[in-house]
């Protein structure tokens, strides 16, 4: 039996609003002058928790542009291109937190990468970071939330799950359905009415909550030492 923790990858294990702003800035040359600005605003009115219209930075970008009739294929290869400068965006990074948690996980421990996005970048910027060979297996394209279900099925029949991300509808319901205990993290944490095992703004103030979990699946895999449920 061996434990397993799924974490999601923009807004999770990437922060900072490079990689969205890239995303707004190339959606940018198929709108209006006032499209960018306008997109950044709400951006910033999402994380300041001022409005729960939008899931993540992405939806704002997303939404606003159907809004102003950017059409799908033009919104899609806005994505791409934003997913192509994903490693070299700026100010994304790790989320802090991550790598420590990384570092204390026991040997035992299973970690996967599951992500909506694309392969580009994702790899480039893990190895950027230093992280990447803490990762045992990366699944592009998860079509999350339905997507993820196979993932923690697969994983739970072998112990423990914890999902970690920061949309409960994507990165944690299906999980929560299966038995797996889940963590929230980002703009959502505060303002969620979701159950979930353990949440927090950022992945460092989860740090040693997640280690202890892992550690406690270690030895008993029957246990979920940590729930606000």
């Amino acid at each position: 039996m061996a434990s397993t923790i799924v974490f999601d990858f923009d807004g999770t294990v990437v922060v900072g609003n490079g990689p969205v702003l890239a995303y707004a800035r190339q959606m940018a040359r198929y709108a209006d002058d006032a499209f960018l600005e306008r997109t950044i605003a709400t951006i910033e009115a999402f994380e300041a928790g001022q409005t729960d219209r939008f899931r993540d930075g992405y939806d704002v970008v997303g939404t606003l542009a159907a809004e102003a009739g950017i059409g799908s294929d033009d919104r899609q290869r806005a994505y791409f291109a934003s997913r192509a400068q994903l490693g070299s965006a700026e100010p994304a990074a790790a989320a802090p937190g991550l790598k420590e948690i990384l570092e204390q996980l026991p040997d035992a421990t299973r970690v996967v990468l599951a992500t909506n996005a694309p392969e580009a970048g994702v790899v480039s910027a893990l190895g950027g970071w230093g992280v990447l060979d803490h990762f045992d297996e990366f699944v592009y394209d998860t079509g999350k939330p339905a997507g993820l279900t196979p993932i923690v099925e697969r994983a739970i029949a072998d112990g423990p799950v914890l999902s970690v991300g920061d949309i409960v509808e994507n990165d944690l319901a299906p999980a929560a359905e299966l038995g797996a205990d889940t963590a929230l993290v980002g703009a959502t944490a505060a303002t969620s009415t979701s159950s979930v095992t353990m949440r927090a703004l950022t992945l460092a103030e989860l740090a040693d909550q997640i280690v202890a979990w892992a550690h406690a699946a270690e030895h008993d895999t029957t246990a979920h030492p940590i729930s606000e449920r």
